[in-house]
């Protein structure tokens, strides 16, 4: 009797392993966008959609009452020609017109057309002549200036390349073709490879300056993304304030890459994920845990089931409550009535976070623990002002980033990253600040060519 109820036993033990391991290989196959970090575009195809809207009934397009958006009329400096369209007799009665316009006369209706010129480039050509003396047969040959054999390419042309891929990641051989496409230009992939460098080199103040900016603001949202170097696995860390971004491309997703963006002191609060470098680096108090990574993972609770999905679910309803007090601030509350809402539901949070540490499910508990040991840093948005309670938007300013990285899988080499960094930075600090990234890109090659002081990426206060 004891061998069989050892059997039983040993039995009894073993299918609930084998449970535990369906569980987890289940959830694993049930990730989609809602309950982990994978981008909606790798959902599975039976997976729902994160965000589904309840149809209107209406029709696509501007709706009835919307406020209209008019083209923007261009100064007449930038008007190449104006064709004046006068009538010459009175659409009521016929009486003729007269050609030229009155004092009272009222401003003519205007409609432009914009079009690329045919020849939409300016090419020099510096000839160096050469004169044979008449005295001694010797031929003397005029020099070219050095500072225009140095370059093939004017600064708004390779501000233009450079713009392609910082802002819509275009690669070199895409550069390349666009140019000859648009321009009628050939260029070599060498001439593009040299251009970028020369424009690394010109944005590099800029780089350093935002970095420091960042570094420096009272709040600030991180994030980081895989990145490649040669096939070899780095990360591409990324810091954002309202008005200035900055990116680091690092070995590590650790303390050191952390250090690398934000310093040795690391000052004011951080946004962020719940990823442990950040837990060494700063303390509790001066850390904003994403609330919208912690909405997917307690729907990954719930869509384990069994105990793990009745915390899940308890967290999820707190979720919802946390985003509606803080639209209800934001809208227009006070800080005073957002704090006294937001004390209610830390304690049941903690209360669903105390009962799930302790549940059976093993996933679930761990989680929980992790949670209630970083909970302060789940409220501090309550308290401070410019601190927001998702990490939205450092993954919104990252995403260029990892389109850039989708398409031309990474970088060869270390410039290259250098490259990377900082065009990513000017690019999305400029658009930050509403600002055109063009004109700043060219003002800096010049400024790096002339060997003057570059324009200024953050304004002083």
């Amino acid at each position: 009797m004891d061998v069989v109820c050892q059997g039983c036993l040993q039995l009894q033990k073993r299918v609930a392993e084998l449970e535990a391991q369906v569980r987890e290989l289940m959830a694993r196959l049930n990730q989609t966008a809602t309950n982990s970090s994978i981008p909606p575009s790798a959902n599975p195809p039976g997976a729902a959609k994160p965000v589904v809207k309840t149809p209107t009934g209406r029709k696509p397009g501007g709706q009835p009452g919307h406020r209209g958006h008019r083209r923007t009329r261009l100064p007449p400096e930038r008007v190449t020609a104006v064709i004046p369209l006068v009538p010459t007799t009175c659409e009521r009665c016929g009486t003729a017109l007269p050609p030229e316009a009155a004092a009272d006369a009222p401003e003519p209706k205007w409609h432009q057309v914009v079009e690329i010129a045919e020849t939409p480039v300016e090419v020099t050509e510096y000839q160096g002549h050469g004169r044979c003396c008449p005295c001694c047969a010797h031929v003397t040959w005029a020099t070219i200036p050095r500072e225009h054999l140095r370059v093939g390419v004017g600064p708004r042309l390779a501000a233009f390349m450079s713009y392609l891929s910082g802002s819509f990641h275009v690669g070199k051989r895409g550069v390349r073709e666009i140019v000859a496409g648009l321009f009628d230009v050939p260029l070599s992939l060498g001439t593009v490879s040299n251009a970028e460098a020369e424009m690394s080199a010109a944005l590099a103040v800029a780089h350093a300056e935002a970095q420091a900016a960042v570094q420096a603001a009272a709040a600030k949202n991180v994030d980081e993304t895989g990145w490649k170097i040669a096939g070899d696995l780095c990360w591409l860390w990324a810091a954002a304030t309202a008005t200035v971004a900055c990116f680091v491309i690092h070995a590590r997703r650790n303390a050191a890459g952390l250090t690398a963006l934000l310093g040795e002191k690391i000052s004011g609060v951080v946004t962020s994920d719940r990823w442990h470098a950040y837990r060494k680096r700063i303390p509790l108090r001066r850390r904003q845990i994403c609330w919208a990574h912690l909405k997917r993972d307690f729907q990954k609770l719930v869509d384990r089931g069994g105990v793990a999905e009745t915390i899940g679910v308890g967290g999820l309803i707190t979720v919802v409550k946390v985003f509606e007090v803080w639209h209800g601030f934001r809208g227009g509350g006070t800080r005073s009535t957002l704090q006294r809402n937001i004390a209610a539901m830390r304690v049941e949070l903690r209360e669903t976070l105390a009962v799930g540490s302790g549940c059976a499910d093993q996933k679930a508990a761990t989680f929980c623990k992790n949670v209630l040991a970083l909970e302060p840093a789940l409220w501090t948005f309550a308290r401070l002002e410019g601190v927001e309670p998702t990490n939205n938007h450092a993954e919104r300013v990252l995403r260029r980033g990892v389109l850039w990285r989708k398409n031309a899988f990474g970088c060869h080499s270390a410039k290259g990253c250098r490259f990377v960094e900082r065009i990513l930075t000017v690019v999305q600090t400029r658009r930050l600040q509403s600002r055109n990234v063009l004109e700043f890109l060219r003002q800096s090659l010049l400024a790096h060519r002339s060997g003057l002081a570059s324009p200024r990426l953050v304004e002083l206060r």
